[in-house]
């Protein structure tokens, strides 16, 4: 792992901890709860993929809460640049996270096969 790797991992792992910090300063109920899953930093960290837990919200809630953390980015940005003494803050692009899903699904299939060969088996 070279220097700029280790950077790259360090980045993503303040992050992690510092945007949901910031948003936890809003005063907007739904904003304010969002769990942050993963921070993904791309090579040279100037743009930041921010995952988020889609817990129970619905499609419009999902849309509202993209919408209004396209609007505050500049806050975020300020916020982690402050906490940790940047001269400049990633980029900051908002998706929610379908891993989990993907894993719940991914486990159930794979459940059912296990009962399918335990029954003819």
């Amino acid at each position: 792992m070279n220097q700029n790797e280790i950077k790259r991992l360090r980045t993503q792992s303040v992050l992690k901890e510092l945007i949901p910090e910031a948003l936890a300063t809003l005063e907007d109920e739904l904003l304010k709860g969002l769990c942050v899953t993963d921070v993904e930093c791309k090579k040279g960290r100037y743009d930041a993929f921010v995952y988020l837990d889609k817990m129970a919200f619905d499609e419009k809630e999902q849309n509202y809460i993209l919408s209004h953390l396209k609007r505050i980015t500049k806050h975020l940005q300020n916020h982690c640049m402050a906490a940790e003494g940047w001269y400049k803050a990633p980029n900051f692009h908002f998706k929610f996270d379908d891993r989990l899903e993907y894993q719940n699904r991914m486990d159930k299939l794979f459940d059912k096969i296990s009962k399918e060969l335990s029954k003819n088996g």
